[in-house]
């Protein structure tokens, strides 16, 4: 089978204290951190895990998060970057449904949309302290084609997602296992920096600590059984070494 081609979307940045990036750790410094998209050229279909964030519902409803967004770093402008449109999409998943996450989901309107069925009833339904978090549904919108899952889940052959709950109650990761480059771990926000590798530390949003901790310790276990590469989302400064698309991992 052909090598899939991984291609990382740059969806621009968000920015929040320190100390909700590291759960505890207070010292009042604001951290700038990317947020991207991953797109799977595969032979069985075009995969899009994550849509990065909205910046109209930014700036209406989490303004201090002090967005910068290009528009040329909107999902549709992302994909045109290497010749696609957003109706070319067979399949999208959400690591989970917060807002800097789904925000381009309502233009795959092509799509199967694969959703944790945990994860959609709590962002209907979330905690008092979950509701800025699940503040953008316009992924929920009229006649998407929802596909509901649990438990780890098979994409297509390579392409994995691994239950790794804590942050959210449905939260995905995803791993993509290549022949031409090293196997790929992205996090979702189950991991949101080296350091919370490395430390056990997690981020000051989860639903549920001690299950937070537990998918830091799978996400380093699959690190290592699968000889993969793990890539968080809230750090700044690896992100600026990774290839961007049109780059990609993969391929022939």
């Amino acid at each position: 089978m052909a090598d899939p081609k991984v291609y990382l979307l740059d969806g621009g940045t968000l920015v929040i204290d320190e100390s909700d990036v590291h759960w505890h750790i207070n010292t009042g410094n604001p951290v700038r951190f990317p947020v991207y998209s991953v797109l799977v050229e595969h032979p069985d279909g075009l995969i899009l895990y994550d849509t990065g964030y909205d910046l109209e519902h930014v700036r209406k409803v989490l303004p201090f998060e002090l967005p910068e967004q290009t528009p040329e770093q909107t999902i549709p402008a992302q994909l045109a970057k290497i010749g696609y449109k957003p109706e070319d999409v067979d399949i999208v998943v959400n690591s989970h449904f917060h807002f800097d996450h789904v925000g381009g989901n309502k233009h795959l309107t092509a799509a199967t949309h694969l959703i944790h069925k945990a994860e959609l009833r709590q962002a209907r339904y979330p905690e008092p302290f979950e509701r800025l978090g699940y503040s953008d549904m316009s992924f929920d919108f009229p006649g998407v084609a929802y596909k509901p899952i649990s438990g780890d889940y098979e994409i297509a052959p390579g392409v994995t997602l691994f239950e790794t709950p804590g942050h959210t109650v449905g939260h995905y990761s995803m791993l993509v296992e290549l022949e031409h480059d090293r196997n790929m771990l992205f996090c979702g926000d189950a991991a949101y920096t080296r350091t919370t590798l490395e430390k056990e530390w997690i981020a000051g949003f989860h639903l549920d600590p001690a299950k937070s901790v537990e998918a830091i310790r799978r996400l380093n276990y699959l690190g290592r059984v699968k000889d993969a590469d793990i890539y968080p989302s809230h750090e700044l400064e690896p992100f600026l070494g990774w290839r961007l698309a049109p780059e990609y991992y993969g391929g022939n």
